[in-house]
């Protein structure tokens, strides 16, 4: 057993496969010729089982190779081998003898069951011979009156054909009575063979009678086709009778294609004609208010006539087939036309649940139509139609908002023209504007999200857009509001696309308080909108999305508020530059005016000191209703150890007066400059903050080294010097309760004062108790101008 173990499996199988084969085969070679992929595989020079064995040679070849014990375990193989075919031999004898001995009682049943059978068939034969005898009997005895049969039959069928052709006139003209124009084309077409064969001898009554009628038939099928009263079923078999009767219809194909142009442009004027807007009912609903209008749907009035289009299509594609491509034409003709008139209706603004049911009414027409003119691919053209109203519509959207923050800030520039202003109309327009931008923008946002919430098959597939153009509607709206701000505010020119948005506006001078708003504005949306309007977004647009990560997202609010911040600062100073602006106008005017070298000695306060602090009280009516108090910072000097005097401190002053050489006073001078090297140094001019105080602040010292550059460019005498001494000396009060930073305004009041003693040609100042006399005069008038203070 150990040796049979050694032997492969395959080979083993193989080589059994063969012996068989070989046994039960009487040419050995056909077991060879019935697997030739394996003789081809296994026959070799020493293959003990093949014809072309050679003996000698295999135990040459078998010494050769191998020792003595090699040449005694191959015996040993061997005789196991040829056991084993023994056993695998005698297995097979007794396996196939019992089939042998099946097989041939098998055999022997079989003929004992033959044996009577031949008998049987004998009898078989005997009658199917004696039944056909008799039936040839029967066939021969019946064939004259089966002959005479069928010829009656022809004769009577003969007989039908020729009384039908005979009534037919009759029963055409009872068709025509009934208007049944079907059966009376059938029955014409049905005798029209005979009519042609014996229509011109047995039948020519028959047929011309039959022609007249058929061409009374085809006058009314004619006169039903072309009538606009008929329903389109009834032109459309009359179309199909009228084929029947072999009359042409190419003239009548392109006659009601021709209507049925027609029928699609009185179906698109009934949607156009739909127009009590739905933005009335929307904002009267919106104050409360009831209306007298009978709220329409838009095209719902035409819905019975899109459901006769389809009909009309589908009749069509019957009756023409060829006219499929002009069907197709008309389709998305008046879908493409409906699309337009969508268009044209949000220029007008309408809400979006206007938007949201022209849209559905719509799409259900293309639902309906796709499924009588699959070719037109009406869904892939009303989705690409749909993707454009909706983002023209959400684009209106934003003008409009931006619209409304426009008017409120216009409404500032057309008050002061009208009478209108009051102390409060700055702060009023201020808070509208912000109203119009976070309330507005809030409202925008949840208009934009009913068009997400609806199932409506067409937005569906346009939400990633619809998020992609919210987000990006918002960041060109801010953009957009940042140009228009710069517009308002007069720093650039206005070009033609918006100067019929500010037409109100042209040649007219830009109102300071509207830069001043449009300040404050500014960082209200740096700091309140964005914030708001970004968290809003995020929690309802920020899904889906079809822009690209190369592109980055849509909406940067880190980049509006950048722009709204330096926005902010550029309004703030340049409302700072106006009014400083308008005050050296003021100073330039009192200071060019007159002639300074023959000025007369001074009897009073100047008038130009009235207007000037008329101007600054406007300025702080204006503050006061934008801007924020801040921290008080009120700077006082105190002077530093290298000098126990200040140049312009009242022992100098008084020094001064008491002084009357010219000389003596202008070396005099000479120690002030030395002494204010050793002053303590004061910041005059620190950031402008949003602060009333700090606008206010910047403005007076602003206005102050105006006064002093309009002072060094004059020439005084001892009056003139005077008359500045004493407008100066009044300014010096009210002007620090003004900008509430005390050792600002002293310092550059004395500037001024030093500069008007540098150009005057005898620096005399006038006595303190007249300089005080003359300030109570004017304080006194004042009083009385102005009880209420």
């Amino acid at each position: 057993m150990a040796i049979d173990e050694e032997v492969p499996l395959d080979d083993k199988a193989k080589r059994m496969r063969d012996l068989l084969s070989s046994f039960y085969s009487p040419d050995p070679s056909s077991s060879i010729a019935s697997n030739p992929a394996s003789s081809t595989k296994f026959i070799t020079l020493d293959d003990i089982n093949t014809p072309s064995f050679d003996a000698d040679q295999y135990m040459n070849l078998l010494i050769y190779k191998s020792n003595l014990e090699g040449l005694l375990q191959k015996h040993v193989e061997m005789a196991a081998e040829i056991k084993n075919l023994d056993t695998d031999l005698q297995m097979l004898v007794y396996e196939n003898y019992n089939k042998f001995i099946s097989a041939t009682d098998t055999i022997k049943r079989m003929k004992n069951n033959i044996v009577g059978m031949e008998a049987n068939m004998e009898q078989l034969l005997e009658k199917i011979m004696s039944v056909q005898s008799k039936s040839d009997v029967v066939n021969t005895s019946l064939f004259g009156k089966r002959e005479h049969i069928e010829k009656l039959h022809r004769t009577r069928n003969l007989l039908r054909k020729v009384q039908f052709i005979y009534d037919l006139p009759t029963r055409l003209g009872k068709c025509i009575k009934t208007e049944a124009y079907a059966d009376a084309v059938r029955f014409f077409t049905g005798a029209m063979p005979i009519f042609k064969a014996y229509g011109d001898s047995s039948f020519q009554d028959c047929k011309r009678e039959s022609e007249e009628a058929i061409a009374i038939i085809i006058t009314n099928l004619q006169a039903k086709l072309f009538s606009d009263s008929e329903p389109i079923e009834v032109r459309a078999e009359a179309a199909k009778l009228l084929k029947q009767l072999d009359v042409p219809v190419d003239s009548l194909k392109d006659k009601l294609l021709e209507n049925l142009e027609h029928f699609v442009v009185d179906l698109q004027l009934k949607a156009i004609s739909i127009e009590t807007t739905p933005l009335e009912s929307d904002e009267l609903a919106k104050q409360g208010k009831s209306s007298n209008l009978v709220p329409v749907i838009p095209f719902e009035s035409s819905k019975a006539s899109i459901h006769e289009f389809v009909d009309a299509v589908r009749a069509y594609r019957v009756i023409f087939p060829e006219s499929q491509k002009k069907l197709i034409e008309l389709a998305r003709d008046l879908f493409t036309k409906h699309f337009e008139t969508i268009q044209q209706r949000i220029k007008k603004k309408i809400s979006s649940g206007s938007l949201l049911e022209m849209l559905r009414v719509i799409w259900e027409d293309v639902i309906t139509m796709d499924e009588v003119l699959p070719e037109a691919s009406l869904p892939s053209l009303s989705l690409e139609a749909a993707r454009g109203s909706v983002k023209q519509y959400i684009a209106n959207t934003f003008s409009y908002l931006l619209q409304d923050v426009s008017e409120n800030l216009i409404s500032i520039q057309k008050k002061p023209k009208e009478g209108m202003e009051d102390k409060s109309s700055l702060q009023v327009a201020l808070e509208g504007s912000k109203k119009a931008v976070i309330q507005g923008s809030m409202d925008v946002l949840l208009d934009f999200r009913k068009l997400l919430d609806v199932s409506l098959g067409l937005l569906v597939k346009l939400r990633d857009f619809i998020v992609d153009w919210v987000q990006e509607g918002f960041q060109n709206f801010f953009g957009t509001l940042d140009n228009h701000f710069v517009l308002l505010s007069g720093r650039y020119s206005l070009t033609s696309q918006d100067q019929d948005a500010l037409e109100a506006l042209r040649g007219e001078k830009v109102s300071s308080g509207l830069v001043l708003v449009l300040a404050q504005l500014s960082v209200f949306i740096e700091q309140s909108a964005v914030p708001r309007i970004t968290e809003e977004i995020a929690t309802s647009f920020s899904h889906g999305g079809v822009r690209g990560y190369e592109h980055g997202p849509a909406f940067i609010p880190g980049e509006i508020c950048r722009l709204f911040r330096s926005a902010g600062e550029k309004f703030l100073h340049l409302y700072v530059n106006m009014k400083s602006q308008k005050l050296s106008n003021l100073l330039r005017k009192r200071f060019t005016t007159p002639n300074w070298v023959k000025h007369k000695e001074p009897r009073e306060v100047h008038m130009f000191v009235d207007l000037l602090l008329q101007e600054l009280e406007a300025t702080g009516t204006e503050t006061i209703q934008i801007l924020s108090h801040g921290v008080i910072r009120k700077h006082r000097r105190s002077d530093s150890n290298g000098s126990t005097t200040s140049s312009r401190s009242n022992p100098m002053r008084e020094d001064r007066i008491n002084r009357s050489n010219a000389q003596r006073a202008r070396s005099q001078y000479l120690e002030t400059h030395l002494a204010k090297l050793f002053k303590q140094k004061i910041e005059i001019f620190t950031k402008i903050e949003y602060t009333q105080e700090s606008v206010i602040s910047t403005i007076v010292k602003l206005c102050l080294k105006s006064l002093q550059e309009f002072v060094r460019l004059q020439t005084f005498n001892r009056s003139g010097f005077q008359q500045i001494q004493l407008d100066i000396q009044f300014l010096r009060t009210p002007l620090k309760e003004i900008a509430e930073d005390e050792a600002s305004i002293d310092f550059l009041l004395d500037e001024v004062i030093v500069a008007c003693a540098e150009r005057c040609l005898d620096p005399t100042p006038l006595e303190p108790a007249i300089l005080d006399r003359l300030i109570q005069v004017k304080l006194a008038k004042g009083s009385e101008h102005n009880p209420s203070s």
